[in-house]
C-alpha cells in the first residue's frame, strides 16, 4: 500500500472557479440596451408579455431569435428549455399550461419542425390550453436567401399546415408588426376558450438591424376578458321554476 501523498500535492477537492466557463453558462444580459435587431424585438416582447419559459429545439430558421434570447436577454424571462425534438417542446408547454393555467412559449423550426410538432399541437388544441408558438421561415425575400439551405427552409404559408388546430396565426413583416402581432396573439391565447396561437418569424426580419425602436403598447390595455358566465339570477329563476313544477 503506497503511502499517502503530502497534503501540498493532493488535488483540491473543489477546483477553482473558472469565470470564463461561468460566463458561457450564464451570459450577461444586454440590460437596458435598446433592441438592435428584429429578433431582439421578439425577445423583448416575450419578456413584456411575462412569458416565463420557452422550449426550443434549435434550428437555423430562428438563429436570430435564439441569439437574442441568450445574448440580449441573458437566457432569463423567458429562460430557454432545450429540447431534443419539437414534439417535446410542445408537450412541455402543454404540461406547463395544464399545471399553471398560463401560457409559455415554444419555438418550432421551419417546415419539418412545424410538422414534427403538429401532433402535440393537435393535443393542445383538443385540451384547450393556452400556448405561444413561434415558428420561422425564410428569408421571405428570395434575394437574401443563401443557396439551397435557406430555400428549403422557406414556405409561403406555414400557418396553413396547422390553421385548423390553432386559434390564431400571423406572419408579421416589420418590427412594429412583430410587436402588434405578438400582443394580439397573447390576448387571443389567454382569452376563453384558450388554445395555442402561432406566429411565423421571417429569418431575414429577425437578423435585420433596426432603423428605430418600435412603439411599445400599454399592455394593461390588452388584458384578456373574464370568461363568460351565466347570469346567476337566471339560474335562480330556472331553479325556482323547476321546484314549482316538482311540487305540483
Amino acid at each position: 500500500m503506497s503511502p499517502p501523498r503530502p497534503a501540498a500535492t493532493r488535488p483540491s477537492a473543489k477546483p477553482a472557479a473558472d469565470h470564463s466557463i461561468a460566463a458561457i453558462e450564464r451570459p450577461n444580459a444586454a440590460g437596458a440596451n435598446a433592441p438592435g435587431f428584429g429578433s431582439d424585438v421578439v425577445a423583448d416582447t416575450l419578456r413584456a408579455l411575462e412569458i416565463p419559459y420557452i422550449a426550443v429545439t434549435p434550428g437555423a430558421s430562428y438563429r436570430g431569435l435564439h441569439d437574442s434570447l441568450v445574448n440580449h436577454l441573458g437566457n432569463e424571462n423567458p429562460g430557454i428549455l432545450l429540447c431534443l425534438h419539437e414534439d417535446h417542446s410542445v408537450a412541455i408547454a402543454h404540461g406547463y399550461a395544464k399545471a399553471t393555467g398560463e401560457p409559455m412559449g415554444c419555438v418550432l423550426h421551419s417546415n419539418v419542425g412545424l410538422l414534427h410538432g403538429m401532433m402535440g399541437l393537435f393535443n393542445a388544441w383538443c385540451d384547450r390550453v393556452p400556448m405561444m408558438v413561434l415558428g420561422a421561415t425564410g428569408p421571405v425575400d428570395a434575394e437574401k436567401r443563401r443557396p439551397w439551405i435557406d430555400w428549403i427552409h422557406t414556405s409561403r404559408d406555414q400557418g396553413a399546415f396547422i390553421r385548423s388546430i390553432i386559434k390564431w396565426d400571423d406572419q408579421p413583416s416589420s418590427p412594429q408588426g412583430l410587436v402588434e402581432s405578438m400582443t394580439r396573439a397573447n390576448l387571443a391565447t389567454r382569452s376563453f376558450p384558450t388554445a395555442p396561437v402561432y406566429i411565423c418569424l421571417d429569418a431575414g426580419l429577425q437578423e435585420s438591424r433596426l432603423d428605430k425602436e418600435p412603439e411599445w403598447p400599454d399592455l394593461a390595455r390588452f388584458k384578456p376578458p373574464a370568461a363568460p358566465r351565466s347570469d346567476p339570477r337566471a339560474a335562480t329563476t330556472i331553479r325556482c321554476a323547476a321546484n314549482h313544477c316538482a311540487s305540483r
